[in-house]
Formats: structure tokens, C-alpha cells, sequence
């Protein structure tokens, strides 16, 4: 049975050229301006291998769409804490794929009695913020956005 789990999933594979492509499709290239060469500066390289392996890499596997992997995204960094700067740009991310204002909200709600309601309640206020933000430079008032 448990040889059967994988038989429809391949191997993965590294490919920078479409790492760095697939990160043009989720990133707004404001965030990139700003995380990449700042990165590349402080510790050279590491930006390069992120992207490479990331995005190139476990990115590129079958098994899941690039929604579904925003809506893991969201809840793991959630439940991880501190890293509210990858989770608001998750949340812009999860909205440039598919998800709605709406169901972005309702992972932080479905996640709570896993995680916790006070790293749910960080995660919403992380979520609600980026939202307002994104609603406001696409000329939308927050309430629209959510």
C-alpha cells in the first residue's frame, strides 16, 4: 500500500531558470527590489540558492497548485510566528493566484484550534493589514478587499 502513495507524483527536480520565472508569476517585483538585492548583499549567493531550490525545486513538484501551496504557505508561517514580512507577502501572493480576500481570512479561522488563537489572531492581523494595503493600491476600500 504505502509503495502506491507515490506513484503518481515525479521525482523532483532543480531548475533555476524556472525558479526565477515562477517567482516573476508569485512575487510583485516591488518585493523583489527590495528582498533580493538586499539579500544578495548580505550574504551573496543566498538569494540564488533560495530561489534555486525553492521555487525551482519543491515548487516545481506535481501534487499541489500553486493556491493550494499559498494556503500552506499561510498556515505554516502562521503557526512558525515572526515572520510577518514573508506573511504579508504570502497573502499578496495567495491573491495573485486564486484566493479570494475572503478565503485568506478563513485559513486564519480554520487554523485556530491547531495552532492556536493567539497565532491565528497574528497571523489575521498580519493578513487584514496586507489586504488593506493591497485594497489600497488597487484603488479598493479594505472592506472591499475582504
Amino acid at each position: 500500500m504505502t509503495e502506491d502513495i507515490g506513484r503518481g507524483l515525479r521525482e523532483a527536480r532543480i531548475d533555476r531558470a524556472a525558479g526565477y520565472r515562477l517567482l516573476d508569476v508569485l512575487q510583485d517585483e516591488g518585493t523583489q527590489e527590495a528582498t533580493l538585492p538586499g539579500l544578495e548583499r548580505m550574504a551573496p549567493g543566498f538569494a540564488d540558492w533560495i530561489v534555486t531550490s525553492l521555487f525551482g525545486g519543491t515548487y516545481q513538484r506535481d501534487g499541489l497548485s500553486l493556491r493550494d501551496r499559498q494556503i500552506a504557505n499561510l498556515a505554516a508561517l502562521t503557526a512558525l510566528g515572526g515572520v510577518e514580512a514573508q506573511l504579508a507577502g504570502h497573502v499578496r501572493t495567495g491573491l495573485r493566484v486564486g484566493l479570494t480576500a475572503e478565503e485568506v481570512v478563513e485559513v486564519f479561522v480554520h487554523i485556530a484550534p491547531y495552532i492556536g488563537v493567539p497565532k491565528a489572531l497574528a497571523g489575521l492581523r498580519v493578513a487584514t493589514a496586507a489586504l488593506a494595503a493591497d485594497a489600497g493600491a488597487a484603488g479598493r476600500t479594505a472592506e472591499d478587499a475582504a
